[in-house]
């Protein structure tokens, strides 16, 4: 799903037990996200926008009320008002990867979307570099080097027709937006990613509703349609936004990589749907350079003095 991590200027001390339960929420986010590919396999409308538009309903409806209960209606509409065009962006970013992911997953594979999302926080520094020119050391550069190996590795399917072309297009569109977005809360720190990541579903619910054949769906849909929008969307994003303000941002992001992990695991063991041999070499690089980045990550936070920065990744 989505990283919107911020620059690590000043972090409260937190006690050993609240940095456990930091660590407990990342990883519950990590796996609420991994559901998504299993949860929307069950889905049998024929129409994705369709899909888009309950998905998003039911996760905006969602984060409304988690925001309501945790700042107070008053509180809500501040957030909302504070986020500026730094969280209009985001959630343009949010909207077009959620979008984009529903829309993939009639086209390719589980595995092609998530394991090319895990390769996000290194896109992320790339994409810094060229905007901003933020400084990238030689390890990280190697990383992003290994990263466009393995999503190549991935996409090549599409070009000999194993899988569609605009699916793998779509996958890698939902790294880019979520990559940018990840920029964007950096450069912009003072952005709350709950409000921003909610406008973002009410956008691609509004957009969703003016494409859609019908909104009609069976009772059986509509529950995989509200876990698909609640448990996968929303309350990953609830248990993240909790979370990671708890702990470092390198911990986060090895714990976020528990989703393009277990995804396509999920997808495998409940669908039969295989990975193929391409996608499993081009996913085992891009999650070997991510964990290689995030370990040399770690050594560099633990200098107070030389504290980093890192993403970690997000949502469907």
């Amino acid at each position: 799903m989505i990283d919107t991590a911020s620059p690590i200027v000043a972090s409260p001390a937190v006690s050993p037990r609240e940095e456990r339960v930091g660590m407990l929420l990342v990883f519950l986010s990590a796996l609420m996200w991994s559901f998504g590919g299993a949860i929307a396999r069950f889905i049998t409308v024929g129409d994705s926008w369709t899909v888009i538009f309950w998905r998003s309903v039911w996760a905006a409806a969602f984060l409304v009320c988690f925001m309501v209960w945790r700042d107070g209606w008053r509180g809500m509409l501040k957030l909302f008002r504070d986020m500026g065009l730094p969280g209009l962006a985001v959630g343009i970013c949010f909207a077009t990867a959620s979008t984009a992911f529903v829309v993939a997953l009639a086209s390719t594979t589980v595995a092609n979307i998530l394991l090319m999302q895990a390769g996000v926080p290194l896109l992320a520094a790339l994409f810094a570099w060229a905007l901003f020119r933020e400084r990238v050391g030689v390890a990280t550069w190697v990383a992003i080097a290994a990263v466009i190996t393995g999503v190549a590795i991935m996409v090549s399917e599409s070009l000999d027709g194993a899988v569609s072309p605009m699916g793998d297009g779509l996958a890698l569109l939902i790294a880019v937006m979520f990559s940018v977005a990840t920029v964007i809360t950096r450069r912009f720190s003072g952005v709350r990613m709950t409000p921003a990541t909610c406008l973002g579903t009410m956008l691609a619910a509004g957009f969703a509703v003016s494409q859609a054949s019908t909104l009609a769906v069976s009772g059986s849909d509509m529950g995989f349609l509200f876990a698909f929008g609640v448990v996968n969307l929303g309350l990953g994003l609830a248990f993240f936004a909790t979370g990671a303000r708890l702990i470092p941002a390198a911990i986060a992001a090895l714990l976020g990589t528990f989703e393009p992990i277990l995804g396509p695991i999920w997808v495998w063991l409940i669908h039969s749907e295989v990975p193929s041999g391409r996608t499993i070499i081009g996913g085992a690089v891009v999650v070997t350079a991510l964990l290689v980045h995030i370990g040399l990550e770690f050594k560099r936070q633990a200098r107070p003095e030389r504290a980093g920065v890192t993403g970690v990744p997000s949502p469907n």
